[in-house]
């Protein structure tokens, strides 16, 4: 075998070893759960410390930890993409009576927990990346163990046809924290029965 050919064969097995590891680390159930980990922590950090937060300087004095769902794995799915027929700018509700146009883009089908989903993904009106969708939900924990007005996921497109969705990201709209934000409700498309049992919890004011 010629050098060129040695050395093709070893920039090939180094190639395929390393998607092999970067696969397998994707699987890995530490590292997943380390991910999910970092981002609850980014989102404490954010309401704590940010300027921007829609915590009071009281609230963020006392703000020890957030409430959240053990992190679950069966919550991660894989949705298929179905364009909207009759795609159109649409007039969401918010929580203080106004209301505020989204983009009716998709509609996300998944099984969850043995039950067929349909959920409607929205786009903002500025918003520049067509593959980012906001999707805000509610189910039967809402008003319960999570907030009433619902929650929220940031979405994006991460296959031709498809897009992953992982409720343990499902975090809080700035009016479960303050009533002074105004935040859209869920679309009568994504009041689901099912109780979604990961992700923030509701918020607490100590």
């Amino acid at each position: 075998m010629s050098t060129k050919n040695i050395l093709l064969t070893i920039v090939t097995v180094i190639a395929l070893a390393a998607v092999i590891y970067t696969l397998t680390k994707a699987d890995d159930p530490e590292v997943y759960i380390e991910k999910i980990e970092k981002e609850r922590e980014k989102q404490f950090k954010f309401l704590r410390f940010n300027p921007e937060s829609p915590l009071d300087a009281e609230q963020k004095n006392n703000l020890g930890a957030l409430s959240f769902y053990p992190i679950d794995p069966a919550f991660k799915v894989r949705a298929r993409l179905v364009p909207a027929e009759d795609r159109k700018v649409i007039t969401i509700p918010m929580t203080d009576g106004s209301e505020e146009k989204y983009i009716k883009h998709s509609y996300a089908e998944f099984d969850l927990k043995g039950a067929p989903q349909r959920l409607l993904l929205l786009q903002g009106m500025n918003e520049i990346d067509k593959r980012n969708f906001f999707l805000a939900f509610a189910d039967s924990t809402s008003g319960l163990d999570t907030y009433g007005g619902g929650r929220y996921l940031n979405l994006r497109q991460d296959g031709k046809n498809s897009v992953s969705i992982d409720f343990n990201l499902a975090y809080n709209p700035y009016c479960a924290y303050n009533p002074d934000f105004a935040c859209p409700l869920p679309p009568r498309e994504n009041l689901m029965e099912l109780g979604i049992l990961a992700g923030e919890k509701d918020y607490k004011k100590e």
